[in-house]
């Protein structure tokens, strides 16, 4: 499914539950759904608000939308296709757009009596958006333009990418903040690499998904006017064995 599609599918659950949509997916507005929806497909917030304006005329709600044209006929499908889908099914639909094996991430959970909740959901959302953010940007900021971008994400490794031009490389953490202020997370690794990497290590933080998205940019964030507290918590666990 291309990303158009999805920010479309998107916008119709957005215009078909409106607010109750909102809170399924943890978002208090809007612009907030709107922001980080759009940015964690890789598409635009400005997208998503178009598509479920489109919708809207079909639906009883306060919002008028696109009500002077059709419906143009690429959305009409998608209408008629997810028309008889369940609220349950549509929302796992889209949280499986922005959240990598939701449906297994969300059985695991159950099993394991992990947190799962809207609150876990959003804050993954929050970071998906911030580095597809980042992606974005990061040619627009001079210091980085003529870099070269490697995603490490999957890599474990204590950040997030690598930037890199001839001999010069800056390794980029991304963290993703809903309001202009909020706590940022350092792992145990992420401090480590921080900690080694000093003037090569860069924090970007993007914040304000809530209204309009903007970001700051910390180098060695160990060193910076940011100060990192640690805690430390103990973890107790418990193996069964047998002998056959």
């Amino acid at each position: 499914m291309s990303i158009r599609d999805k920010a479309i599918i998107t916008g119709l659950y957005l215009s078909k539950y409106s607010e109750v949509g909102l809170k399924e997916l943890g978002f208090s507005s809007f612009q907030e759904a709107f922001n980080i929806l759009g940015f964690s497909l890789g598409s635009k917030p400005s997208s998503i608000k178009n598509y479920r304006d489109e919708f809207d005329p079909l639906f009883p709600n306060n919002r008028k939308g696109w009500h002077k044209r059709p419906i143009r006929d690429y959305c009409k499908y998608f209408y008629d296709e997810y028309f008889n889908i369940t609220f349950v099914e549509f929302s796992i639909l889209i949280k499986s757009f922005f959240i990598e094996n939701y449906e297994l991430e969300e059985f695991v959970s159950k099993i394991e009596r992990k947190d799962f909740s809207e609150s876990v959901a959003k804050r993954l959302l929050t970071g998906k958006a911030a580095e597809e953010y980042f992606k974005k940007e990061y040619v627009k900021i001079q210091k980085f333009n003529l870099f070269d971008l490697t995603d490490t994400t999957n890599m474990a490794c204590g950040f997030d990418y690598k930037l890199s031009y001839n001999s010069d490389f800056y390794c980029v953490e991304v963290k993703g903040l809903n309001e202009m202020k909020g706590s940022i997370q350092f792992t145990e690794k992420e401090y480590y690499v921080a900690q080694n990497m000093k003037s090569n290590y860069c924090l970007f933080i993007v914040k304000n998904f809530k209204e309009k998205p903007i970001h700051d940019i910390v180098f060695d964030p160990l060193n910076s006017r940011l100060v990192f507290k640690e805690i430390k918590r103990e973890i107790i666990q418990t193996n069964y064995t047998t002998i056959i």
